[in-house]
């Protein structure tokens, strides 16, 4: 098994007023050779965006980018003709392909939007752009990881191109579970939403990652009630 620590303070920083962003992966102005990437997991942005502001139009190609608001409402617009809000508890995804433009601003005028955006490399080039979002309440469990993506438009959560699975996981303290990688050669990042847990021996904390690959499984226990973001993906890029 091999490891890498990923602490929460070692992230980029960026402040620009209406939008305060911690990058776990080099991105715009944050730029560190040693964190370029986790295998297909290229960027994971945890943004706080300002009441009524945000990102307008701006252009996408060959990447998948999957978002997951933790407090607050995302209002959506893009030029396939998408205009949707992705509220807490959904998962939006969108395959940027042969090229997007979208936007993207807090639903809420006087509230702080908070999500993860996260950006992976596809397996295949220059595929139809689409566009999908659905709501993960209904799937939710507790002190056990549910599925919220795929690589399968049939399996529970959104899909895109690319062999990865994401699980988000619900613990109350003292509570154990396990991950067995989905396909040989994947390997996993898990970032820890809130609480602390143990996985494979290494104590995280809030916001603290860990990528762990060749291994077979991985454990997971909760030192306090948590939440994390388990993502299995490819260890290679193509």
């Amino acid at each position: 098994m091999k490891t890498k620590l990923y602490k929460s303070d070692s992230r980029g920083y960026a402040n620009h007023g209406w939008l305060e962003a911690r990058h776990s992966f080099s991105f715009a102005n944050y730029f560190d050779r040693e964190r370029m990437n986790f295998g297909v997991l290229r960027v994971l942005n945890d943004d706080a965006i300002a009441g009524g502001q945000g990102f307008g139009m701006h252009p996408h190609d060959n990447m998948e980018i999957i978002t997951i608001p933790l407090e607050g409402d995302l209002e959506h617009k893009d030029n396939m003709g998408n205009q949707a809000v992705i509220r807490e508890g959904d998962v939006q995804v969108m395959s940027a392909g042969t090229g997007v433009y979208h936007s993207e601003f807090n639903h809420h005028p006087d509230k702080t939007l908070k999500l993860f955006q996260i950006w992976l490399f596809p397996n295949k080039q220059n595929v139809q752009p689409r566009y999908d979002q659905i709501s993960i309440l209904d799937v939710a469990e507790k002190n056990k990881l549910y599925q919220v993506l795929s690589p399968n438009p049939d399996d529970q959560g959104v899909w895109i191109h690319q062999d990865a699975w994401f699980f988000l996981g619900n613990y109350e303290a003292g509570k154990t579970d396990k991950h067995t990688i989905k396909k040989p050669g994947n390997g996993v990042y898990v970032m820890v939403i809130e609480g602390e847990v143990n996985i494979s021996g290494n104590e995280l904390q809030k916001r603290d990652a860990i990528g762990i690959w060749d291994v077979n499984e991985i454990e997971i226990s909760a030192t306090s009630d948590a939440r994390i973001l388990l993502m299995d993906l490819p260890m290679e890029t193509k």
